[in-house]
């Protein structure tokens, strides 16, 4: 059945006068904050203890934004006799937001979990050069990350929590199992009989 001309344009108006007549509703931004969907992607947070200067971060970063410097430290051994570790320091840990572009490539490539999505946004400068946040500037970022989303109780069981519990209950009831009585095989010893 061929449109009846003109229909487009009367559904058009019909939604602006459907719109004109509610009452429009201002919200005072800077006294009343708004109400922000919990993956909101606001600012980077840095977790500064799971970093290990793998480097990921900045190597796959597409905007070349984020400058980490780090040193050499060596670890001394653990066990007597054994050989002295070395271990990346972080020195150095900043992203240039006037740069980023915020696709979140850094987040999904690091494999310590040392970068979140922070859903805060009021972070304007008046200077460019200011937008530069250093690691204790994102380290007070990463306060503002908020929890993870509860668990949804119908979800299978991730496998290697599955595994561990099963092999768990199997120590356990080998443990309750008493021991069943096995004869030596060297025969019976002096004084025995």
């Amino acid at each position: 059945m061929a449109p009846i001309p003109g229909s487009g344009l009367a559904k058009g108006l019909a939604v602006t006068l459907r719109t004109m007549t509610r009452k429009s509703v201002t919200k005072q931004y800077p006294e009343t904050q708004p109400g922000l969907p919990p993956r909101t992607r606001g600012v980077i947070g840095l977790f500064e203890e799971n970093c290990t200067v793998c480097m990921l971060c900045a190597r796959e970063c597409p905007d070349w934004c984020i400058y980490i410097d780090s040193h050499k430290e060596t670890v001394p051994a653990a066990a007597p006799g054994g050989r002295e570790r070395s271990r990346n320091v972080l020195d150095r840990f900043a992203i240039d937001f006037s740069l980023c572009m915020y696709c979140g490539i850094c987040i999904e490539v690091c494999p310590f979990d040392a970068l979140f999505w922070s859903p805060e946004f009021e972070y304007a400068e008046t200077d460019i050069h200011e937008l530069t946040h250093e690691r204790d500037k994102l380290r007070e970022w990463m306060w503002t990350v908020p929890a993870p989303p509860a668990l949804d109780p119908a979800a299978e069981e991730p496998k290697e929590i599955a595994a561990a519990r099963k092999t768990a209950e199997k120590l356990a009831t080998a443990r309750a199992e008493p021991a069943p009585h096995q004869p030596d095989p060297s025969g019976p010893q002096e004084g025995e009989s």
